[in-house]
């Protein structure tokens, strides 16, 4: 099994996995013997980086394949006012990122015989990927938009929806990876800092907000995410199916918060 990193700071983490690590781009991994594959790295203005290297060999090594996963963004489906969207909803897309990721997704699906899934994630937390840390730092404020709301989803839950597909794979499916409960920010945030016993963030009105472009791109889409087919499929049970449960584990695994 090889893992590729950006930089070799991850080198260790991923040799800790059981895993090969490979610093990508700069040595092209070896794809002799490999029967699944799954591509994590975002694609950008010029394209899916994966394929702008390695198109022609997988390509070529496409019934080599027994499953290739592909992750992508429920950003594909843009706005939708906050209403229900499932993996029938065609992407309208509105930011760069959700315009990259459907072009990422049609180029990987246009390969012949390639037996592609592909994986829409939403909004990712875990260890070393919450509020936590932020909250401690300070600084950290409740952005208030009315009738906003986000979905996400907890890493390990990510892990087990593709374990599960890998047991049973069906070439061509697409995947929303989400947890039950779309909510607005603020209320995680708010959570986070009732769990860790920190004064309540400052409640600042969206129209208000000194925010990056990026941030603003975020507030821009607001929808819920259905996840029926992760359960119905795959048997998956999540096992964090709201940000409760979640922000309690990591609560638990690490009490004073460090590392999270």
């Amino acid at each position: 099994m090889i893992g590729t990193t950006r930089d070799a700071i991850h080198v260790a983490e991923i040799r800790a996995s059981g895993a090969e690590p490979l610093i990508w781009p700069g040595h092209a991994p070896d794809l002799d013997g490999v029967t699944h594959l799954l591509i994590s790295t975002a694609p950008t203005a010029e394209g899916d980086p994966v394929l702008a290297e390695l198109r022609d060999e997988i390509t070529a090594r496409a019934k080599q394949f027994t499953w290739v996963g592909y992750l992508s963004t429920t950003a594909v489906y843009g706005d939708h006012q906050g209403n229900w969207v499932d993996e029938e909803t065609p992407p309208t897309p509105t930011a760069k990122r959700g315009l990259w990721r459907v072009r990422a997704e049609t180029q990987w699906s246009e390969i012949p015989d390639l037996p592609l899934h592909i994986f829409r994630l939403a909004g990712i937390y875990g260890p070393g990927r919450g509020p936590f840390s932020k909250l401690k730092k300070g600084g950290l404020r409740r952005i208030i938009k009315p009738d906003q709301v986000f979905s996400r989803i907890h890493v390990d839950d990510i892990a087990q929806v593709l374990a599960a597909s890998m047991t049973q794979p069906n070439p061509g499916a697409i995947y929303n990876v989400c947890d039950d409960e779309p909510v607005p920010p603020q209320d995680v945030i708010g959570y986070a800092a009732e769990l860790q016993g920190l004064p309540m963030p400052p409640a600042v009105p969206f129209d208000q907000a000194d925010l990056t472009p990026m941030a603003r791109s975020f507030y821009n889409e607001n929808k819920r995410v259905r996840n029926e087919r992760i359960k119905s499929e795959l048997g998956v049970s999540l096992m964090y199916p709201n940000y409760r449960v979640g922000l309690e584990a990591l609560m638990q695994e690490t009490p004073d918060g460090a590392g999270l």
